[in-house]
């Protein structure tokens, strides 16, 4: 179920959004000051947050300056009675993905949080296709950058589609006929180790510095990530 996080002060306005969002099938949490939200908000994760501006004390900018700060990219939409063009921007500014004008209607409000949510899937469905991760090593499509615990990896284009192969084929075992097609294109010759070299050679460098040995030969069949 998605969970939506509803920082408002007015608890009868806040009150009404939260049985709506209720009859749609989420689960809401009702928050009534800033102070608490953002304490709520470095523990509990929401896949949506609706956050009113003019708030005592910690205001819905503040907490959404925080959040950005901390690198939070869950969706924000702000709430306010102020509907110039300044106080949208400043809202856009502080990291809001959207601006929603009191009064509103409760269509609208829903049609918003529908789409930052479908927004927000494509986003990781982006990542997932950009990043390929086994336990600490990640592998990154675009930029052509490797990690394993935090420590950046520097691998030659032979090693990298190789280790690509391991990362798309996690716990299965990979034979060298099987690795010589995919990342040589060619037929496995029996009469070379090329495999075997190209393999030390990336056990090596993403091996070398770690405790956790990841990719292990199965003696007479090939090679397993796990």
């Amino acid at each position: 179920m998605i969970k939506i996080a509803l920082v408002e002060d007015d608890v009868k306005i806040a009150k009404l959004i939260r049985d709506g969002l209720q009859e749609q099938n989420f689960e809401v949490s009702m928050i009534h000051n800033g102070d608490e939200a953002l304490q709520l908000f470095k523990t509990v994760y929401f896949d949506l947050i609706i956050l009113d501006v003019m708030m005592p004390g910690v205001t819905g900018l503040e907490i959404c300056k925080q959040l950005r700060n901390r690198q939070s990219d869950t969706p924000i939409l702000m709430l306010t009675a102020l509907g110039s063009i300044d106080d949208k921007v400043t809202g856009l500014n502080a990291g809001a993905d959207d601006y929603l004008i009191k009064p509103f209607h409760f269509k609208e409000l829903l049609a918003r949080i529908e789409a930052l949510l479908r927004r927000r899937r494509q986003d990781i469905d982006k990542k997932e296709i950009q990043l390929l991760q086994f336990e600490d090593v990640t592998l990154n499509l675009l930029s052509k950058e490797i990690y394993r615990g935090g420590i950046q990896i520097q691998l030659t284009a032979k090693e990298f589609t190789l280790l690509e192969l391991f990362l798309r084929n996690p716990n299965r075992l990979l034979s060298r006929q099987y690795i010589a097609e995919k990342v040589w294109d060619i037929s496995f010759d029996i009469g070379t180790n090329v495999i075997d070299v190209y393999i030390n050679f990336l056990r090596k460098k993403i091996e070398k510095e770690f405790s956790r040995k990841l990719i292990h030969t199965i003696i007479n069949m090939g090679y397993i990530l796990k």
